[in-house]
């Protein structure tokens, strides 16, 4: 990967955008894997989908890291919040209808 400072053209820009795009999806569909395994060892131990403390702590722990890289941390909250949501649905769907939620009890 070429530093933005040694792309000379936007061509060069261009792409290393896409390599970085490309590296951001196979990290997603890594992370994916884990919310399917998380979805599993959920099942076995009666835990719901959504977890408030740990979205929360998910989300402090991104806008932390932004901040340090010098990101807009509202932007990435937000980008995270719609990836939290997305994972939870998706871990739901694996629960099912049945599976304990958050705040009640068994």
């Amino acid at each position: 990967m070429r530093a933005p400072e040694d792309c000379h053209s936007m061509e060069d820009v261009r792409a290393m955008i896409d390599a970085l795009d490309a590296q951001l999806v196979q990290a997603l569909a890594r992370r994916a894997g884990y919310i399917d395994r998380a979805a599993e060892i959920k099942t076995v131990e009666g835990l719901p989908a959504r977890i408030d403390v740990r979205v929360e702590e998910v989300v402090r722990n991104v806008r932390v890291r932004a901040m340090a890289e010098g990101l807009d941390p509202a932007l990435i909250e937000t980008l995270w919040r719609i990836l939290i949501d997305w994972s939870i649905a998706r871990e739901e769907e694996v629960l099912g209808p049945d599976a304990p939620r958050e705040g009640t009890t068994e």
